[in-house]
């Protein structure tokens, strides 16, 4: 196997829970390869590197292996290497995530009627 579809080998590779979701990140520019957009038939190779954008964060990549077929987690993670600096980075974003958690203000008890009434309004946009 010399190379594999792009939006199956993130599927394979867990960053993704569906190929379908795969996919409408390719067509959204949420993947480069190579420093490109990738559309979702892209053939990913070994050696190739990838910027991946999804719910975890922001991943700097290299394939190492190939892999079209989604297997346990452990194996997952041997199909890529994550640089150095994207871990840190997404270590940073998370630890500020956590940090803001503490500062911000949650609503004393449940929403009365009129709130919950333009909660509605806002949520529908009237």
């Amino acid at each position: 196997m010399n190379s594999v579809r792009i939006d199956k080998w993130l599927w394979a590779a867990r960053f993704f829970k569906t190929r379908a979701l795969a996919s409408k990140a390719c067509d959204l520019g949420r993947i480069q390869w190579n420093g490109q957009n990738a559309k979702p038939a892209r053939d990913v190779r070994i050696g190739d590197k990838l910027r991946i954008v999804n719910g975890g964060g922001e991943f700097q990549i290299e394939v190492l292996l190939l892999n079209d077929v989604r297997g346990p987690a452990s194996v997952a993670q041997t199909l890529y290497s994550e640089s150095e600096a994207s871990r840190e980075q997404r270590a940073k974003v998370a630890a500020e995530r956590r940090a803001m958690r503490e500062f911000e203000q949650l609503p004393a008890g449940r929403p009365s009627k009129r709130d919950r009434r333009r909660i509605i309004q806002f949520r529908e946009g009237i």
